[in-house]
């Protein structure tokens, strides 16, 4: 083993015509691998060029002080599939565009049929997925749902079905494919009031791109509004500030074999943000560091 190389820690970046810059900044901060978010669509840009001008920055930081060179872990887009065509295309780009990064993952939603309980898009996601799947294997690539509800429940919501276990387990087998898996984060689990320690025991082997991203349930507000009440209950949090033990996740991902990466998700914490935001990524980026154990130590020969 070389350094921390089964778990390795970075962070996300929007898909701009600065990313490469932008990485290039980071990557003395001391962040191993990084994800690039194309948000909803990627529209008409240039995603060759951005793969070019990524991998020259990364290939001019071939090592760093952690002793692992930096590398792009996923590419994602994150509309809806269901619905748009559009999407699907998107899907079909990055699907085609992924080894250009140097990575084999693309990630996003499931999609949903909007405003219907979960199990009326277990259809139209086989036929949409059926052939992306396939594109992926084709090009040895893995597709990777992120867990995020969008602010739906079982019964109705807009963008994403995957957000569940029993959703999980019932995509996977509307779409028998070995290339389909998660873009799992603890945050989403918290709003739920899911622990994920048993989520990461059953799933880790499914789980091919973790979101570093964490939550704080707000008690005070629960016990006097519900959640129901239209009062936010819950912040998302970068980790250290939430109440996640990633300590205890890095542990059972570690004691399960899994090997990867947890990319930073930021731009959502109330606290770190704006002028703040890249010193609390940094903060998070520290925290996991040190619940991965520390630096890392040969054994004596």
């Amino acid at each position: 083993m070389h350094g921390h190389d089964d778990i390795r820690i970075g962070t996300l970046v929007p898909a701009h015509q600065r990313t490469a810059d932008v990485i290039g900044q980071l990557i003395p901060h001391g962040f191993e691998t990084f994800q690039i978010s194309f948000g909803r669509t990627v529209g008409d840009f240039d995603v060759a060029a951005l793969a070019t001008a990524v991998r020259r920055t990364l290939d001019a930081r071939t090592d760093q002080a952690g002793g692992l060179p930096p590398r792009i872990s996923a590419i994602g887009v994150y509309g809806n599939p269901l619905t748009s065509p559009e999407t699907v295309r998107d899907w079909e780009r990055l699907i085609d565009a992924a080894t250009l990064f140097g990575c084999d993952i693309v990630s996003g939603f499931a999609g949903r049929i909007p405003g219907r309980p979960v199990p009326e898009s277990y259809e139209p996601f086989a036929g949409v997925f059926g052939p992306l799947a396939r594109r992926a294997a084709d090009r040895g690539v893995r597709i990777a749902f992120e867990n995020c509800e969008k602010r739906g429940t079982w019964e109705s919501g807009d963008w994403n079905i995957a957000h569940a276990p029993n959703a999980w387990d019932a995509i996977f087998t509307a779409v028998d494919n070995p290339v389909l898996g998660l873009e799992w984060e603890p945050c989403h689990q918290l709003v739920s009031f899911a622990d994920p320690l048993p989520q990461l025991r059953k799933y880790h082997s499914r789980i091919w791109h973790i979101h570093g991203k964490d939550a704080n349930i707000l008690w005070h507000v629960i016990r006097e509004h519900g959640i129901r009440g239209g009062v936010p209950f819950v912040q998302h949090r970068l980790p250290g500030f939430g109440d996640s033990d990633w300590r205890a996740i890095i542990d059972t991902l570690r004691i399960c074999g899994w090997r990867g990466a947890i990319d930073i998700e930021g731009f959502h914490d109330p606290v770190y943000r704006n002028a703040f935001e890249t010193t609390g990524q940094i903060a998070a980026l520290h925290h996991l560091r040190r619940c991965r154990g520390g630096p890392f130590v040969s054994n004596p020969l």
